[in-house]
């Protein structure tokens, strides 16, 4: 019985490999149910859970080739993605909830000198802040990616940002303007109230 698994898995990967949609559809009939379960045991959320395992399918799907029979049985290396997914979408609750209610002290406490007593909680909040922005910006587009970094952290005008992509400066807009709108969203209003 174990073999038949073996092998049926294994026609399943080559199929994901070639890029087989059906072999996609295969693969998460068998294995949703063990997944989600793994997923619920880290998150305790019922749709937080669905949205991380359509994550772990996206990243079967997209790194089939990084999967190695030689190295274990697939459900297992399905499990540990689906493991670390959960952990990273509970981590980035917590830096976001740890940003939030440092912000939320940092409004209570306006005056100068509690605010040069909390060098290390600032300084906490700007990483916290830092590492939620740079992993909601990798969520985006690869496109809309590149001209938000290259306006916002590297402080290039749209023109030269037209130049530099050879994109028109029409699109550069329109890309910029829908990654803000993505990150906005993603950050809950939270953007306004830290500018």
């Amino acid at each position: 019985m174990d073999q038949i698994t073996s092998g049926e898995d294994q026609e399943l990967m080559e199929g994901l490999m070639q890029r087989v949609p059906q072999a996609l559809e295969r693969l998460h009939r068998r294995y949703r149910t063990v997944l989600r379960s793994i997923i619920m045991q880290v998150l305790h959320d019922e749709a937080e859970a669905e949205d991380v395992l359509q994550e772990v399918f996206l990243q079967v799907w997209d790194r089939a080739d990084s999967y190695s029979p030689r190295k274990g049985k697939l459900v297992s290396w399905l499990c540990t993605l689906a493991r670390r997914r959960a952990i990273d979408r509970l981590r980035q609750h917590s830096a976001y909830r740890r940003a939030t209610d440092r912000y939320e002290v940092s409004c209570n406490h306006p005056d100068k000198a509690v605010d040069e007593t909390h060098v290390v909680e600032r300084d906490a909040f700007r990483d916290d802040i830092r590492e939620l922005l740079h992993q909601q910006i990798a969520t985006l587009p690869p496109k809309q990616q590149q001209v938000i970094r290259l306006a916002y952290f590297e402080n290039r005008s749209q023109r030269e940002i037209s130049a530099l992509t050879d994109t028109p400066l029409g699109t550069v807009k329109t890309r910029i303007e829908l990654g803000m709108k993505k990150l906005t969203h993603a950050f809950g209003g939270l953007r306004d109230k830290l500018v």
